[in-house]
């Protein structure tokens, strides 16, 4: 172990002497309080290292021991339902010992080794197996069965196998003779760098939706399983509320949610709800397909850095178990506010508005880290999704970490103030956001909602395209001095965003929309327009369509149960019938 000093103190920065023969990234213990630390440059024997404990009281001539290892996580059985600080630290059992606040220097391992689970061996003694394979399964809850593999960078002949049995994450399971003959044992769980990515066999282009079941995002703006997303905004626009939502309803089998230098408050609402909410599918309690990584804004400023690189490790590795895996990054400006201000205490040439000058390169390796992936060890396919929450001052989007995230990910999801105010939710803008995958995803549109389902949402955003062109004339002259083939534009744009695009995140059955729902409200509401476009070539006036009660059953729409959809049917029939009695009676008048 190298042991060195403390040479100087800023911040959560500390300079020690002595760390000659130290290596950039290696995990550090600084002073007698033992805080954890992190090498981030080396000028000759000195080392700058950033501390994630609080570093007062520390002084020059304090003792600081090198690991030799990189700052890692453990992963294993245990990992479903926890909850942890930015550095893999239970925040249950840290209450358990030093109560309600973070004592510095406390050190808990990131998983549970006494706790027992029930192991089932799948792998065979005499096979030959490389990094990734599996080895055997532990129902670890009843929605996620944990697979123990084989660690990414091990490989060899399987010369011993445990038997079935209720064992501990430190037993041995396995046994393999190594290609240069040495023995290596296998327990039920391995350590993995959090700055290093893990291998995959090939990475694919995301062929699938992920489902979220807010509407503006699945028909509008569709995000691929294993794809990219962003989503900018102001304070107060809602940018943590979608991305509860999705963490609640997006149709993956695992969800990583990191809150990275959020407010307590917000991490508070996420960790009493998520033990309560139940899964849409299973029936089971949500947590049971969650894992939390909380560091709120209070918490020392250099683990927000470590903080999403912990959250994508942990969801790396259930994606090389071949599960569709969900991240939720909330938000990436306060990890970028991070690396600003330990750039700034090395004294780093800053680049825009302070920023370290490889800002850009930073988030394109954190997003690159998510993808659509035939795992390695096996036939297996997996996904991970990564969404970016980005809160950028008074909501500017020309803010570099808008922007150099914008150039990484391919769905941008664009937050208005203008919308918030209002009360229209998601304030996702429907004119700024775009969605770089729909082309990918066009065989499964068709394939699952047939092939008038993508014609008819271009259809839907172009006339929400030419309502914001009429807006304008409407303003200065009245919107009834249009003509009506405008004023129908005017009036089912309008209904397209209070009918279908705004949703209540807080309503039973309006926070959450299934595809096939959508697609009949969509159809409702496109049906509409085309049988009223009819209704005026005839002469039907504009004002004695308006005026049919059909807006309100339209309305209501979005709040049919699931299991009453043969509701929005008898909705489009009767709306359909209206406007035929209309166009029967302009005919024979």
């Amino acid at each position: 172990m190298i042991r060195g000093t403390i040479d100087k103190i800023a911040g959560p920065l500390v300079v020690a002497d002595g760390m000659k023969d130290a290596r950039m990234y290696d995990l550090v213990y600084v002073s007698d309080y033992k805080l954890i630390g992190e090498i981030i440059e080396l000028k000759g024997d000195k080392a700058s290292i950033q501390v994630y404990e609080e570093t007062g009281g520390l002084k020059p001539g304090d003792p600081v021991e090198a690991t030799g290892k990189p700052l890692s996580v453990e992963l294993g059985p245990g990992l479903v339902t926890a909850i942890y600080d930015g550095i893999q630290r239970p925040l249950d059992e840290i209450r358990k010992e030093a109560g309600d606040w973070i004592t510095r220097g406390i050190s808990i391992r990131g998983l549970d080794h006494e706790k027992e689970w029930d192991f089932i061996p799948v792998a065979a003694v005499g096979l030959n197996v490389t990094g990734g394979e599996v080895l055997g399964e532990v129902p670890e809850t009843k929605i996620i069965t944990h697979k123990i593999m084989v660690p990414p960078e091990v490989s060899g002949v399987i010369t011993w196998m445990s038997e079935a049995g209720k064992f501990n994450i430190d037993t041995v399971i396995a046994k393999l003779k190594a290609p240069d003959g040495s023995t290596v044992e296998l327990p039920m769980y391995h350590n993995w760098p959090v700055r290093k990515p893990r291998p995959i066999a090939e990475k694919r282009a995301p062929a699938e939706p992920l489902i979220t079941g807010q509407r503006v995002i699945d028909a509008f703006f569709p995000l691929g399983k294993g794809g990219t997303a962003c989503v900018p905004g102001p304070f107060g626009s809602g940018k943590t509320v979608i991305q509860h939502q999705l963490a609640k309803w997006a149709d993956a089998e695992m969800v990583i949610y990191v809150g990275c230098g959020e407010r307590g408050n917000e991490m508070t609402d996420v960790l009493q709800e998520f033990p309560e909410l139940e899964d849409p599918k299973s029936g089971e309690p949500l947590i049971n397909r969650t894992v939390l990584v909380a560091n709120t804004s209070n918490m020392p400023v250099a683990a927000r850095e470590a903080s999403v690189y912990t959250g994508i490790t942990i969801g790396e590795y259930f994606r090389d178990m071949g599960y569709s895996v969900a991240l939720m990054a909330d938000s990436t400006s306060r990890w970028a506010e991070a690396m600003r201000e330990m750039s700034g205490r090395l004294e780093e040439m800053p680049g825009e508005e302070g920023y370290p000058a490889y800002l850009g390169t930073r988030i394109a390796e954190f997003y690159e880290r998510a993808g659509n992936v035939k795992c390695i060890g096996g036939d297996r396919n997996g996904a991970l999704t990564v969404v970016g929450a980005v809160s950028p001052a008074g909501g500017d989007l020309s803010d570099p970490v808008v922007q150099a995230t914008l150039r990484v990910v391919k769905v941008f999801w664009s937050l208005q103030a203008k919308l918030a105010y209002a009360r229209h939710f998601p304030a996702i803008g429907w004119l700024d956001s775009y969605s770089l995958y729909t082309d990918n995803l066009k065989e499964y549109y068709d394939e699952e909602l047939g092939p008038e389902w993508v014609p008819m949402i271009k259809g839907a955003i172009s006339l929400l395209q030419q309502e914001a062109n009429l807006l304008e004339i409407a303003r200065l002259v009245g919107a009834e001095s249009l003509s009506p083939e405008d004023q129908l534009i005017l009036y089912t744009a309008r209904s397209l965003r209070e009918d279908f695009l705004h949703q209540n995140a807080f309503h039973e059955v309006d926070t959450y929309t299934s595809i096939i729902k959508q697609k009949m409200m969509m159809e409702v509401i496109m049906h509409t327009n085309a049988e009223m476009k009819k209704a005026i070539r005839v002469g039907v006036s504009p004002g004695d369509l308006f005026e049919l009660p059909l807006k309100e059953e339209i309305a209501r729409m979005s709040y049919i149960p699931e299991d009453h959809l043969d509701d929005i049917e008898s909705i489009n029939t009767h709306v359909i019938s209206q406007i035929s009695d209309l166009i029967e009676k302009e005919q024979t008048a």
